[in-house]
């Protein structure tokens, strides 16, 4: 019988939202928190680089069992795209590998339809897509990146922003699996020229919002209470 998420009348583990800031892993995050609430068993619906902020859905102790049975999508990110310069990471943080002149907003708009919908998308070599139990990133920091095979993914929209000389800004919605990265750097290519990705904020998972989150210090000032969760079947 198909189940569902509900939430019981007493509980001290459960559901957070935490708003992470830039620098640091997913990783990082859970051990802060596990840090403040003394929870060992943590778990998490979908990680961030370390260069974006935003939006992480956490799980705490026997809640982290219940993970398949949340709905977290779709994602929804806001994102800025520099034209100009594709990178060996595909964003920021990497080193330029291409540069190309900036792209005319007709092409851009072209290619923004050509990455909505279901889409064929490579991970980005710095991703942790692995191949023979080979990490992708850590072969491409050795300098030996990995021949990642393609995966289907959706995007089901871009809401464009401010599209200027050199950059783009947009808010993306897209299933889980869904490299924004990628699109940075495939929009750039499509258009016959180059990008990468600037910046990347994720505000929504599924019924999820980044609104709703807690920073790392206020939570370190004082811990909020967890979303008490458990599954029951369906009417």
């Amino acid at each position: 019988m198909p189940r569902r998420v509900v939430a019981p009348t007493k509980t001290d583990q459960g559901l957070l939202l935490v708003d992470k800031p830039a620098g640091m892993t997913s990783h990082d995050v859970v051990q802060h928190v596990r840090r403040i609430y003394g929870e060992r068993s943590i778990g998490h619906l979908g990680t961030l680089d370390p260069f974006a902020t935003g939006l992480l859905v956490l799980l705490l102790g026997r809640a982290t069992r219940l993970a398949t049975f949340i709905d977290a999508e779709p994602k929804v990110y806001e994102a800025t795209i520099r034209f100009g310069t594709e990178t060996d990471s595909d964003d920021s943080t990497g080193n330029v590998i291409r540069t190309a002149t900036p792209p005319l907003e007709p092409d851009v708009r072209a290619a923004v339809k050509a990455l909505t919908g279901e889409i064929s998308q490579v991970p980005p070599a710095y991703s942790a897509k692995s191949v023979d139990g080979t990490r992708a990133y850590d072969a491409a920091r050795r300098g030996e990146p990995l021949d990642l095979a393609a995966a289907t993914v959706t995007v089901h929209s871009w809401e464009l922003g401010q599209l200027g000389d050199d950059s783009l800004s947009a808010v993306i919605t897209c299933s889980g699996g869904t490299y924004i990265r990628a699109l940075a750097r495939d929009l750039g290519r499509l258009t016959g020229s180059a990008a990468h990705l600037e910046s990347l904020r994720r505000t929504r998972a599924g019924t999820f919002d980044v609104r709703d989150a807690a920073t790392l210090d206020a939570l370190a000032a004082s811990p909020v209470r967890v979303r008490p969760l458990r599954v029951v079947p369906d009417a």
